[in-house]
């Protein structure tokens, strides 16, 4: 099981200010977003939050998936297709997914 040891004052931002930096977001940073608002969305530490663990085994039902990508996409600056859970379930899947298709479009 791959767990997350993070702490809050870690999770990285984005703001008007720096939206040109989203270029250089990792996939480690989504990560890091993904796991603290799984863990805020769950009321569970962020040390309880397992990478490898599908969507959908933490209760996430479609609605709060469509909830959970708009987020992400707000955070990240750009329009996030709303079935990317289904098509990489895992926090570990999506992170890296998206910080390619990030990185392509800037």
């Amino acid at each position: 099981m791959e767990k997350q040891n993070i702490q809050s004052n870690q999770m990285p931002t984005v703001s008007a200010s720096n939206e040109g930096n989203r270029k250089f977001m990792t996939a480690r940073d989504i990560q890091l977003w993904l796991v603290s608002y799984i863990a805020e969305l769950l009321e569970i530490t962020q040390d309880e939050v397992d990478l490898t663990i599908p969507f959908d085994k933490y209760g996430l039902d479609s609605s709060a998936a469509v909830g959970m990508i708009g987020d992400l996409g707000d955070w990240l600056g750009v329009e996030v297709d709303p079935t990317l859970p289904y098509d990489y379930p895992t926090i570990k899947a999506l992170s890296q997914k998206l910080a390619e298709e990030v990185q392509a479009k800037t």
